[in-house]
């Protein structure tokens, strides 16, 4: 065996941060292997903006029974630090910011949110890793995940956290993700772990909901480039103020490439059972009806579906930036409104960090489902997030951002609405580059 052939093999066992790395596995949650960068210096940053919010909707009718649609403009000061440092053997990501919003006239909207994304990777040994992945945090009102993270070493749109939620309500959730990777050989590795995940909300008019999910799989590394393998998993969540439940057993085929240096390409693919219990009201006899005074009795149904399932991504990385485009369809818990819901979801985005005095953010995307639990229709929407900044002095940054949000449903007419959010203000950060504010 030549010494070529031995060098390549080692780095293939021995997965070390600073190696070129194979592709990305998306149906494990990791972010693409180009974004990898050794350190990003842990950097806090402040910022005060004028906020502008439409489409403001408690879960509440007013005087003439109807919903609310309130628009306000108001202060914003939002607070975080992020960062990315390696070890030997470890390397911790970190995202996190809060934000207390006050507005001029609609106070009763006021709030304080705040959002946490944590990644570690332990290396144990040559051949164990484990990685632990962090989502938390609490909104009142939400545009949806965040684009890819240069700091953090997931995809959070591989999490449990809420995005479709339809009023502003106090929200909580958390979303903790463990994975031991065993590197059998040179090509083969084995993954076993476990997700669990809540979702809290203050109004009880809403359904909470807590789950927990088991999944292992095998890859096989077909070339320095390219990876295949398969996946399955067991879901489980039950829903809070409400009997219904749902029990899911997926299995699906993997494959992940890395066409160039920059260019990934990471997709998985397959069939899902699922199974929900849920109550419905139907209606009774009009003899009995008569009887017991009451037109509607109360059932628990069972309910068992067959679907394909499938989630892609392919993304691009610049020395500056990384573009990405996914889409997947599966099974989610809703949004607090609805229960569980068959999904297709699109979504696209472009992160900027210039050297010198520029960085922005454009994100988009697409969500459509399929309610199968407490009420049965159609619901969904697109949205849009643009967000840049400008250095303008040392440590002093100008920023502005636009958020829109299009709700859309054909079975239900007052689900239809139109909501934006408009940010202009200055923000302080310590160092040189851009401020990053997404």
């Amino acid at each position: 065996m030549n010494l070529g052939r031995v060098l390549a093999i080692s780095a293939w066992a021995m997965p070390v941060f600073a190696q070129y790395a194979g592709p990305a596995i998306l149906s494990r949650g990791e972010a693409p292997a180009a974004m990898v960068s050794p350190q990003i210096d842990f950097r806090p940053y402040v910022d005060v903006a004028g906020v502008y919010d439409t489409g403001l909707s408690g879960v509440a009718v007013n005087s003439q029974g109807q919903l609310g649609n309130e628009a306000s403009m108001g202060l914003e000061v939002t607070a975080g630090i992020s960062g990315v440092h390696s070890w030997k053997h470890t390397k911790i990501g970190l995202d996190y910011r809060g934000t207390i919003r006050r507005y001029l006239h609609t106070t009763s909207y006021d709030s304080t949110d705040q959002s946490l994304m944590l990644g570690i990777v332990q290396q144990f040994s040559r051949h164990v890793t484990l990685t632990l992945n962090e989502s938390a945090g609490l909104f009142s009102r939400n545009f949806g995940l965040p684009g890819l993270s240069q700091t953090v070493p997931f995809d959070p749109s591989t999490t449990y956290a809420p995005t479709t939620d339809f009023f502003d309500n106090r929200t909580e959730y958390l979303s903790t993700q463990a994975s031991l990777v065993f590197q059998k050989t040179a090509r083969l590795s084995f993954s076993m772990g476990g997700d669990g995940f809540l979702v809290r909300r203050s109004s009880s008019a809403l359904y909470g909901v807590t789950g927990a999910t088991a999944h292992a799989d095998v890859q096989y590394r077909v070339s320095r480039r390219s990876t295949i393998g398969a996946n399955y998993s067991y879901t489980h969540f039950d829903f809070i103020g409400v009997l219904s439940s749902t029990d899911m057993h997926t299995v699906s085929g993997v494959y992940s490439v890395r066409l160039s240096r920059w260019l990934e390409f990471s997709a998985e693919g397959g069939m899902a059972r699922a199974e929900t219990n849920f109550i419905q009201n139907v209606p009774i006899d009009p003899a009995i009806a008569a009887l017991i005074g009451t037109p509607e009795g109360t059932v628990v149904l069972d309910r068992i579906d067959h679907f394909v399932t499938g989630t892609g991504r392919l993304s691009r990385t610049f020395p500056k930036g990384v573009a990405y485009i996914s889409g997947g369809r599966g099974v989610t818990p809703g949004n607090g409104l609805f229960l569980t819901s068959l999904t297709t979801t699109a979504l696209a985005g472009y992160d900027y960090t210039g050297l010198r005095r520029w960085s922005f953010s454009i994100n988009g995307g697409y969500n459509r489902a399929e309610s199968i639990g407490n009420v049965l229709g159609t619901y969904g929407g697109t949205g849009g997030t643009l967000s840049a900044s400008r250095q303008i002095v040392h440590n002093v940054h100008g920023i502005v951002s636009f958020s829109a949000r299009q709700y859309s449903s054909s079975s239900f007419n007052l689900y239809n609405r139109l909501i934006y959010d408009v940010r202009v203000g200055v923000g302080y950060s310590p160092g040189d580059i851009p401020l990053r504010i997404w």
